[in-house]
């Protein structure tokens, strides 16, 4: 396991230096899922909500909220972000909306944590518009799949690797 690098040598929380790091295409790819109600989730399918599109104010949520991830996080860096995909897609078998963000940047530090927060939001945005119908739903799973660029290269999740 590497070293913390948010810590300076006495124990100090620290921004890390980049400014020396090369300038490389940084990509993020993450998910997250809503489960809920099947009524809950018929609605939203149907576009029957009062509210309006769900997944299309979710994905602009998404979307934002990647862009604000500097602001949130204290130790991040604020980034110029090239390119913001979110994709909802409905398991109905599963009774739940899937979320896949991906993000990309030409910078010196990845963008894991933009893909990340904008996966979060995206989510609480379903939860926020469908609160009044079902409670009870559960934002889970929220996981980074893959990221590349940089010195530490490719790296994509394992479910066998997980503790």
């Amino acid at each position: 396991m590497t070293a913390l690098t948010h810590f300076n040598q006495s124990g100090e929380a620290h921004m890390v230096n980049v400014g020396e790091k090369a300038i490389t295409q940084r990509t993020a790819i993450t998910e997250g899922y809503i489960e809920m109600q099947p009524e809950t989730l018929k609605l939203i399918v149907d576009g029957g909500h009062k509210k309006g599109d769900v997944l299309a104010i979710a994905r602009i949520a998404g979307i934002m909220a990647s862009k604000k991830t500097a602001d949130l996080i204290p130790l991040c860096h604020p980034l110029p972000l090239t390119h913001v995909e979110i994709k909802l897609s409905a398991e109905i078998d599963n009774n739940r909306i899937r979320c896949q963000t991906t993000v990309k940047t030409n910078g010196q530090t990845g963008v894991e944590m933009e893909a990340l927060n904008a996966t979060q939001i995206a989510l609480l945005t379903i939860y926020d518009m469908c609160k009044a119908v079902d409670r009870g739903m559960v934002i889970q799973s929220v996981r980074l799949l893959e990221k590349d660029g940089g010195k530490s290269g490719h790296w994509q999740y394992d479910q066998q690797n997980v503790a």
